[in-house]
């Protein structure tokens, strides 16, 4: 049988997906300090609340619009303090879904979309699938995390269609900034390009800062997509619903909407029970935010005061988000010393190249730990540090 070249990807584990299989078989603890998923992570949830949400009889009837349900957009606008209108929304089952819409609203097959390198593992699945071409503009670090406005504006080609934007980064929690969107922004004036935001950490920032742009589909000059949904700001990735938000000038606007409701009416992939269920889940999220981030910001401190008293490892400045970085010495590689902390330790974390990091040698954490877990699991990784640099 032939099938599409699109699947053309390795899926064989690698040495860290076989360790771990081994350890699990085995029956042997291991401490988890990549754990991502809130439902996961020990965050309590109202489980009669959110079944309540679900007793309705509005369930039984199929009404679908391509768009989503006005109310639920109306909800959606809500939560963006009322700098969009409910139209400029558009309703999908999850971001990832959002991805795939945009790509086949902005590209031919062969067309490219500049993504930032490092950032989560996604996007070259996600535009194979679309027959569409990634190139990979730097985030570089210098006291923090910039973009390489030089790189993105010498990578845009006559066949680039947009630039994405991770805010913030993930995983290296990089917001963007006034003076980065100023540049950006001109760019994609003059060469005709879109910007598509991937916003669904923007609500967990550590420290308020008044220059970044959180949100860049409010009032834009170009044509830009702000994605964001259910998974990160009320944590329950599993209720499939996201959003592509509309910004840019009216015309383009319109014409991009009107387009993208042709592709979503082809698929009418959101849910009935979960827009029905929408308002109520909604209101979860000041409580289940407020303990997200007490958990960040613990873990975030256990892993400073570890890297302060060590002497061995560097963290990386971080601006929001679930993960952090570590800096480890290149005594090893990222895959030595992953499988070494696994081995010797019990202890999961991830390697930078997971990440694209373009070099050694990083450890990427999440915060989104239980406190206890990630507590024990710092203490045990910097044994292993002070024992094998």
């Amino acid at each position: 049988m032939r099938y599409s070249s699109r699947l053309d990807w390795t899926v064989r584990p690698n040495p860290l997906s076989q360790a771990l299989a081994a350890k699990r078989r085995a029956g042997s603890p291991v401490l988890d300090l990549t754990q991502s998923n809130p439902t996961q992570a020990g965050i309590e949830y109202p489980a009669a609340t959110i079944g309540r949400a679900f007793n309705d009889a509005r369930l039984l009837r199929y009404e679908p619009d391509p768009a989503g349900s006005r109310a639920v957009r109306e909800l959606v606008a809500k939560y963006y303090g009322g700098a969009v209108e409910f139209d400029r929304i558009l309703l999908t089952a999850s971001t990832s879904e959002a991805y795939g819409y945009l790509f086949k609203l902005l590209c031919d097959p062969d067309d490219e979309v500049l993504v930032p390198r490092p950032s989560y593992p996604l996007f070259e699945y996600l535009a194979r699938l679309e027959n569409v071409r990634v190139q990979h503009y730097p985030l570089f670090y210098d006291h923090g995390w910039h973009l390489d406005m030089h790189a993105i504006e010498q990578l845009a080609t006559e066949r680039t269609r947009a630039v994405v934007l991770v805010n913030p980064n993930n995983p290296t929690g990089h917001f963007l900034k006034r003076a980065e969107w100023t540049p950006l922004r001109g760019l994609c004036e003059r060469r005709g390009l879109a910007v598509i935001s991937d916003e669904v950490f923007a609500d967990y920032g550590f420290v308020p800062d008044a220059g970044r742009v959180s949100f860049v589909a409010g009032a834009s000059t170009v044509l830009a997509f702000s994605l964001s949904g259910l998974s990160k700001i009320v944590g329950l990735p599993q209720m499939k619903l996201g959003w592509i938000v509309l910004g840019g000038p009216e015309r383009e606007r319109a014409e991009a909407l009107g387009r993208l409701d042709l592709i979503a009416d082809t698929y009418l992939s959101v849910g009935t029970p979960v827009q029905v269920a929408a308002p109520s889940l909604f209101e979860l999220r000041f409580a289940v935010q407020e303990q997200i981030r007490a958990r960040l910001q613990i873990n975030l401190a256990t892993l400073r005061q570890a890297v302060a008293a060590s002497g061995v490892a560097n963290l990386l400045e971080t601006e929001g988000g679930w993960y952090a970085i570590l800096q480890v010495p290149r005594t090893r590689s990222e895959e030595e010393w992953t499988l070494q902390l696994l081995d010797k330790a019990g202890v999961l974390v991830q390697p930078g190249f997971f990440y694209d990091f373009e070099r050694e040698a990083f450890l990427v954490l999440s915060l989104l730990t239980e406190e206890s877990v990630f507590g024990e699991g710092i203490r045990r990784l910097f044994e292993v540090l002070h024992h094998s640099a």
